[in-house]
């Protein structure tokens, strides 16, 4: 039985460009038109969104928890679901929770739980983000670097038959305890390859491109850095033009002007996107939880270690889209693009998510003119609604 929902009045970014006086039709969960509002049809349900923006929902593929739940803490089925709701309040309509360096025993129950999530289709799961165990001890940040290790043949098969069952799969690594061959055996069966936590070489880092790796981990965090005479890594993934780029925007992991300064060297067809590294913080009023053991500290938006080493982002990513936007003097279509097609473009989804073009699926957001989520939508179905009389 088709079902036909229409949404009218608002202002409309497709993902490419902006809509006035349109309506926007999704039949079945998925995109159907974007037309004049003179043109009648018949629709299920009809929703009035005057003075609202209507925008593709946002795609997060570094969420390592939220709503109380971190995947390395609860790797769980109902782990995965509580994460994924959490950030549909604030604008997440797709993600891969995200398992940091952790034991044998915590990644094999961490993937069992991205195989059920994806049998029961829990709403806003894609798949998983493997942020280690096979990285650079020498630049570890938060991650316990007795649980870094090489990547061995039982890992690999494991990263293999996980990518089989799951469809979409995101491993972070380093060169220091990677080969090239393994990352060429990963890209070729579809897993995403992202450098990160590595001190390798900006030759080095070129060379993992060309065997396959497609990404860069959380772009000067945890990586060799950008130098006048050695590029890096951090060189390595604005120079080099397949890179896709994951990018903090809080404030704090990287300044402000030097986030400017990538954004204008970057050239494509790889583009910087950006993700959160939320952890299980967002949307609660925690101060403190474990990771590894080890107590993280949650105080004026940052996350840290006793030491002081950032732990993670205490940030959604409709924040992340107002920082690029208002302190970065980024336009809002491309700061919307760094949130939705920019990420479903790195990982290959970009037919089906990302923009509202016909076919796609029906994931967009209600906002207001200054940024505030009125509701979530994934599929053509509302799946979080703001309590108006809270919002100031």
């Amino acid at each position: 039985m088709k079902t036909t929902l229409k949404i009218t009045g608002a202002r409309i970014f497709d993902g490419n460009r902006w809509h006035e006086e349109v309506d926007l039709v999704v039949e079945n969960g998925r995109v159907a038109s974007i037309g004049p509002q003179s043109v009648s049809v018949e629709a299920s349900e009809t929703v009035d969104a005057k003075g609202q923006l209507l925008v593709p929902g946002f795609i997060d593929l570094q969420v390592n928890g939220g709503g109380g739940a971190l995947l390395n803490e609860q790797p769980t089925l109902e782990g995965i679901q509580r994460i994924c709701q959490a950030h549909a309040a604030f604008g997440t309509t797709a993600m891969l929770p995200t398992l940091i360096t952790d034991t044998r025993a915590v990644t094999r129950a961490a993937i069992a739980a991205g195989v059920a999530a994806k049998a029961a289709d829990i709403t806003g799961f894609l798949g998983l983000h493997l942020e280690g165990p096979h990285l650079s001890v020498a630049r570890k940040g938060a991650h316990d670097p007795s649980l870094i290790r090489p990547m061995d043949a039982d890992d690999l098969e494991t990263l293999l038959t996980c990518m089989q069952s799951i469809g979409c799969l995101m491993v972070t690594l380093a060169p220091e305890n990677v080969s090239e061959q393994q990352v060429r055996t990963l890209a070729d069966a579809g897993v995403i390859v992202s450098l990160g936590h590595t001190d390798a070489s900006f030759v080095t880092a070129c060379a993992y491109a060309e065997a396959g790796a497609s990404c860069v981990t959380h772009l000067f965090n945890a990586m060799s850095g950008l130098g006048h005479r050695e590029p890096g890594v951090a060189g390595a993934a604005l120079a080099v033009r397949s890179l896709n780029v994951g990018l903090i925007a809080d404030g704090f992991h990287v300044d402000p002007a030097v986030m400017q300064i990538a954004m204008r060297g970057k050239q494509g067809p790889g583009r910087i996107f950006l993700v959160t590294d939320a952890m299980s913080t967002i949307g609660t009023d925690m101060t403190r939880f474990s990771l590894n053991g080890r107590e993280i500290l949650r105080e004026n938006g940052r996350l840290t270690l006793a030491d002081g080493t950032l732990a993670g982002a205490d940030i959604d990513m409709l924040s992340c889209v107002r920082y690029v936007h208002q302190q970065l003097d980024l336009p809002l279509n491309v700061a919307l693009r760094m949130a939705s097609a920019y990420p479903a473009e790195a990982i290959g989804l970009s037919a089906r998510k990302g923009r509202l073009t016909g076919g796609a699926e029906a994931d967009f957001l209600l906002l207001t003119g200054d940024l505030t989520l009125r509701s979530t939508w994934i599929n053509g179905r509302k799946v979080f609604e703001a309590d108006v009389s809270c919002v100031a």
